[in-house]
């Protein structure tokens, strides 16, 4: 059983009904939340940019800035220098806003010089320009406070003109919430062809395209649950910190049916093994591929299964790679099968011994199996034989073997997972990679339903989709991983964990697109993005388990 419910992504509009439902039903107040939120941009301010003295806190008239208020107080008081800016007549801020406010002035009359450290009221563009508004800007760092998730265009003048002088400034800047002017339920990055390279839209120097009045986003610091946008639209280069605030995980109701993969989710998975256990207990896992020229795929997907956990691996592959799958490590079993005169596996092999090997296995088909006519009819036969006590993991070009035949990929009544990238999915779907790639949620999410399995649609942000049409995201990995041999690995990883936790196969599968990814974060960090390659994910893979295994905080940090 699951310890706690899985982080939701939720909407701008279910995160206003879940704060007021924080409110009313489980008492907590909303100014109590506005001070945990500003406490919690804070102390990622200090914790992230340590040498920042100087700290501008940019704050407009709605609860964005009265986080922004809390913010600035709790930075007073760790030390710091700030100097914040008010968009608007102190006047015109109400509710919690004007209380934070009002909490902030009393906080600076502490101050050796109080005035000196006064807010600066804006309410003019050309205001922008004074001395003392220029401080906000020439600080070490700017708080971007102007504008929430709640935000529907268009951004007016004044926050237009001041978003444009943060953009134009070259200091990093955190922003509360989301970055001013994004739309928080936006599931793809801005594309407007109306981006240029000014100050106030278009790419930085770091490749982040901002769009038309939209603040740029070193950080993010968000509360309670992400909305769609801070999980795909790119809203930032740096991390994006989900804080909890105070509300309890029975106030998160979301209608998106999405997900965000987190390590607290996992730990259930990961308890400490029984110190009675023995190999039979964590499960086999047969990885069926390879030919000629391609054995180290189905290799390394039988080496990763047993870095995952599973207690036996083995690799049934055609004889004339045998030797060179068993070399890999000298952990893998191996099987022969009959092959083709070209050096894949025959159809024959299924009368050939194959058929002893499946029963009570966890099946991983697809490795480096080749796209042979023969072998693509084998693999057919073998996904139709395979039964509901052994789980089945297609990828590769097993998946490619279905191409125009998609009616005999079925899972129901068993546990089936087949892991595309985009190329792979067009070919099942006969939709263009261009289409599924703007519609990657809907494309995988229909798939999934339509025939009962799941899904893993690979890539930034890769999709695991279940039949029931819920879907998890997953925050890790990285460009670097974008080299031959990578899905490989995750096939053995998804084999291995779901050996281990049959009856949990979509957390397991979700598990497993986790750790490959933040193996493939520690890989990138030592090694960097052009020197990856897919074994350098089995070598990281403990260092991703641990890590996982370990997560304290409940602070979750995604990255770009």
């Amino acid at each position: 059983m699951r310890n706690i419910p899985p982080m939701k992504i939720v909407s701008a509009a279910e995160m206003r009904e879940i704060d007021r439902t924080t409110s009313e039903r489980f008492g907590v107040s909303s100014l109590t939340l506005m001070e945990n939120a500003g406490a919690a941009v804070a102390r990622f301010a200090v914790a992230d940019y340590p040498q920042a003295e100087r700290i501008g806190i940019v704050c407009g008239k709605g609860n964005n800035g009265g986080d922004g208020f809390a913010a600035a107080r709790k930075l007073i008081e760790s030390g710091r220098a700030v100097r914040v800016l008010l968009l608007c007549d102190p006047k015109e801020l109400r509710g919690d806003a004007a209380a934070m406010f009002q909490n902030l002035l009393r906080a600076l009359q502490s101050l050796s010089q109080p005035a000196k450290h006064a807010p600066v009221t804006v309410l003019d563009a050309s205001q922008l320009e004074s001395p003392e508004a220029s401080e906000a800007f020439a600080a070490d760092l700017i708080v971007d406070a102007i504008l929430g998730t709640g935000f529907r265009p268009p951004v007016s003048p004044l926050y237009a003109a001041t978003i444009a002088k943060m953009n134009a400034a070259s200091v990093p800047i955190i922003a509360v919430d989301i970055p001013s002017g994004a739309d928080a339920d936006a599931k793809q990055p801005d594309t407007a062809p109306n981006a240029s390279s000014s100050s106030s839209e278009g790419a930085g120097d770091d490749g982040l395209r901002v769009a038309r009045n939209q603040a740029r986003a070193d950080a993010v610091v968000t509360f309670t649950a992400p909305r769609p946008a801070h999980v795909f639209a790119g809203l930032t280069t740096g991390p994006t910190a989900i804080a909890p605030i105070g509300s309890p995980p029975d106030a998160l109701v979301s209608n998106l049916g999405l997900n965000l993969s987190t390590p607290l989710d996992f730990m259930s998975l990961l308890a400490p093994r029984s110190r009675d256990a023995n190999k039979g207990s964590y499960g086999h896992v047969l990885v069926i591929g390879g030919s000629l020229g391609k054995a180290g795929a189905a290799a390394m997907a039988g080496f990763a299964a047993l870095r995952a956990g599973a207690g036996l691996s083995t690799v049934a592959t055609p004889k004339a790679v045998l030797a060179t799958v068993a070399s890999f490590h000298p952990e893998l079993m191996t099987a022969p099968l009959a092959e083709t005169e070209k050096g894949a596996i025959a159809l024959a092999a299924i009368g050939s011994g194959l058929d002893a090997l499946l029963p009570g296995k966890t099946l991983a088909i697809g490795p480096g199996i080749s796209r042979n006519s023969e072998t693509s009819e084998f693999v057919r036969e073998i996904v139709q034989r395979s039964s509901n006590d052994s789980p089945l993991v297609v990828d590769a070009d097993a998946l490619n073997a279905f191409e125009g035949a998609t009616d005999k990929l079925s899972g129901r009544d068993r546990t089936l997972i087949i892991t595309p990238h985009p190329g792979e999915m067009s070919r099942l779907t006969g939709l263009s990679i261009a289409k599924i790639q703007a519609n990657r949620l809907e494309v995988a999410r229909t798939f999934a339903r339509a025939h009962d399995v799941i899904v893993v649609l690979k890539g930034h942000r890769t999709l695991i989709a279940a039949p029931s049409g819920d879907v998890w995201v997953n925050p890790t990995g990285n460009p670097g991983m974008a080299t031959g041999g990578t899905g490989d690995i995750l096939t053995g990883i998804i084999a291995g964990l779901i050996a281990q936790h049959p009856r949990r196969a979509l957390e397991a599968t979700a598990l497993a697109v986790y750790l490959h990814g933040l193996a493939g974060d520690f890989a990138c960090e030592i090694i960097g993005e052009n020197s990856l390659v897919a074994t350098d994910l089995l070598r990281f893979l403990p260092d991703a388990f641990a890590q996982t295994r370990n997560q304290k905080s409940s602070e979750i940090r995604i990255h770009a």
